[in-house]
């Protein structure tokens, strides 16, 4: 299991009923730049010290937590609201007065576009091996592909994903495709394709899944079996995993999906997909490979270099992953066969194996 640091940068509080601010929070220490905007209260993006603060956070998460990656959400400049100008007039003006000549439109977008630049390039200097991911609403702009039709975050949000792509600061692409498969104006394949197809840099790409549908409009189990199977389809173009939200809908077991899912969509385990534009260079192979009637074990890892042990068995002509476990394992019990141990490091490159015989 992964974790991955979950941040919504600029979002400093949901609703005037979330409390008072501590005394470190940048509502407080920058209040000319805490602007309340429908329910919330939004830092302002284009304040630079509001972006040096979002990038120091975040890179102290990375250099004092071991975790395995930064994901953004779908939020960088709030979602409109009727009615309502973002307030950020006096920050904007300061900018041109200082000699910017961008558009409002223009303006904002580079402040989101430095920002993912910065973290892109800061996570990974502080640790090569933490990965940098967002998760962006789903349709790009109107009519991209020809049809579809929705929010446009390019002008809403100020985000600009499909820059981001084309110039590689993001390791993986976490597009939100809360809509059904067969609806054309916003269709889960026809928007998957059109992600897919702006993947100059070979990233990954991780559909988003809106499962809390299965509680909020009764969407069957089955809609969310075809959506992965649409992913999987497209594997050769780096569609390669799935994110659902929310995570209540496995804690609850809604329409009794974690049954399905266990038995007919993620059956057996399976390794992250491997980032080689981060780290290509595989562990070293295991050591002191051995059986001992029912139970194989092996050396432990004295490099530091291993994650996990990755054990297959042979069926026929095909290897099945069957376990994966943790650094500190050095032996498992296993039934009658052939089995081959490698070594898994954190960013999922596997060595060479060693192959065994469990009479």
């Amino acid at each position: 299991m992964e974790l991955h640091a979950w941040f919504n940068p600029y979002r400093a509080q949901l609703s005037p009923n979330d409390g008072s601010f501590a005394a470190n929070h940048m509502a407080t220490k920058y209040p000319q730049y805490a602007y309340r905007y429908g329910k919330n209260i939004w830092m302002d993006p284009g304040a630079q010290v509001i972006q040096d603060q979002t990038y120091n956070t975040i890179i102290d998460v990375v250099r004092r937590y071991d975790v395995d990656a930064i994901h953004f959400d779908d939020y960088f400049y709030p979602y409109p609201q009727a009615g309502q100008e973002f307030p950020d007039y006096q920050t904007y003006n300061s900018y041109k007065a200082s000699g910017g000549t961008l558009s409002l439109s223009n303006w904002r977008r580079q402040n989101v576009n430095n920002m993912v630049q910065r973290l892109y390039q800061g996570i990974h200097a502080e640790k090569p091996y933490v990965k940098f991911g967002i998760s962006p609403f789903g349709i790009y702009r109107p009519g991209n592909p020809p049809g579809i039709v929705g929010f446009d975050q390019y002008e809403g949000l100020y985000a600009d994903v499909k820059l981001w792509m084309e110039k590689g600061w993001l390791d993986y692409l976490a597009p939100q495709l809360y809509w059904r498969i067969d609806p054309p104006q916003q269709s889960y394949p026809a928007l998957l394709n059109w992600w897919l197809q702006q993947n100059p840099q070979r990233r990954h790409i991780y559909a988003g899944n809106y499962l809390s549908q299965l509680q909020v409009s009764g969407w069957s189990v089955s809609e969310f079996e075809r959506q992965v199977a649409l992913s999987r389809q497209r594997a050769s173009q780096l569609s390669l995993g799935n994110i659902f939200f929310s995570m209540k809908m496995f804690r609850d077991n809604v329409s009794g999906v974690n049954n399905v899912f266990k038995s007919s969509v993620y059956p057996t385990p399976a390794l992250p997909p491997a980032m080689p534009w981060l780290d290509n260079q595989p562990p070293a192979t295991p050591t002191g490979v051995q059986v001992n009637s029912d139970v194989i074990s092996w050396s432990a890892d004295n490099t530091g270099d291993v994650r996990s042990w990755a054990l297959y068995q042979q069926n026929g002509n095909q290897w099945a992953l069957v376990q994966v476990l943790n650094s500190g394992t050095n032996a498992v019990r296993v039934t009658p066969g052939t089995y081959a141990l490698r070594a898994v490091d954190r960013l999922a490159n596997e060595s060479s194996e060693e192959v065994v015989t469990v009479q």
